[in-house]
């Protein structure tokens, strides 16, 4: 990879690791659905707002089937069950599960592209698999129905990512990265908001601080996050691309441990030590 992808990897990581704080301190003030939609719809309205303003046409009714199906795949349902999950789980724990993405990519290229699934990618998914296992065993959470929910949910999320890196590959060729950031947020946003009838914000009333929070939370870790990850998507490749899923880890037990005081126990550390070789093995060169 270009000095500059390394550089936007690094970057990318230490926001969506920073994103993990953010779902930890709003889903119990806001619900899941609300904490998801919320940062979605922030950032689709304010790169829709962009896009007017700089006359940039990203083809909202050519795209609008590549907008829904990735809003929805990639960051709709991923984001409501990080949030989710979020109620029971530190940070760091819900980061380390989302080390799995690579994993999910290179097992969906194997079905869908034809990608051969080498002996070392093969080692790399055994490895990330007891790494889970591992995790969940001695990361220091009590392990209960919600506890094993919550890792349920985690480990669905990143075979979100996974599919739609192989959608991406297979269907959206020639359609910019930037028009696909934009657009997949605010369609995503959009097709959470009936869900808000089931699941309303609540129970904390959203006053001035929540409401700054949760711009702050869509403009950094959606905006600006997904543009850069859509332009690694198109430049680097959809595994690469989710190799930034190595310091999100790290970044997460930092920011747990600064701004919520969350310790990292050696079973997380262990524990994500573990999945990390895995998806190097599964994601670096062959």
């Amino acid at each position: 990879m270009r000095p500059v992808d390394v550089l936007l990897l690094a970057a990318l990581s230490a926001i969506w690791g920073g994103s993990f704080i953010f779902m930890r301190y709003l889903a119990p003030l806001i619900g899941p659905v609300a904490t998801a939609a919320a940062r979605m719809l922030i950032a689709g309205l304010a790169l829709a707002g962009g896009f007017l303003a700089a006359r940039y046409d990203a083809g909202w009714r050519r795209n609008a089937r590549h907008f829904l199906v990735l809003g929805v795949l990639n960051t709709a349902v991923p984001a409501v069950l990080y949030s989710a999950a979020a109620l029971v789980l530190p940070a760091s724990l819900e980061a380390i599960f989302n080390a799995l993405s690579p994993m999910f990519a290179v097992v969906f290229a194997a079905l869908w592209l034809g990608e051969r699934l080498t002996a070392r990618k093969a080692a790399g998914l055994a490895v990330g698999v007891a790494g889970v296992a591992f995790t969940s065993r001695f990361s220091g959470v009590a392990f209960d129905a919600r506890t094993g929910l919550a890792m349920a949910a985690c480990l669905l999320a990143p075979a979100c990512y996974g599919l739609s890196g192989i959608y991406l590959k297979r269907r959206t060729a020639g359609t910019p990265s930037l028009a696909i950031a934009g657009g997949s947020q605010l369609f995503g946003g959009l097709a959470l908001l009936p869900f808000l009838l089931v699941a309303p914000p609540g129970p904390a009333p959203i006053d001035l601080r929540i409401a700054l929070i949760a711009v702050a939370f869509g403009l950094l870790c959606n905006a600006l996050a997904y543009v850069i990850y859509y332009r690694l998507m198109a430049t680097v490749g959809p595994t690469r691309a989710l190799t930034v899923t190595f310091l999100v880890p790290v970044f997460a037990m930092g920011w747990g441990w600064l701004f919520l005081g969350e310790p990292v126990t050696w079973g997380m550390a262990a524990g994500a030590a573990v999945i990390l070789a895995g998806t190097w093995l599964v994601a670096g060169r062959n």
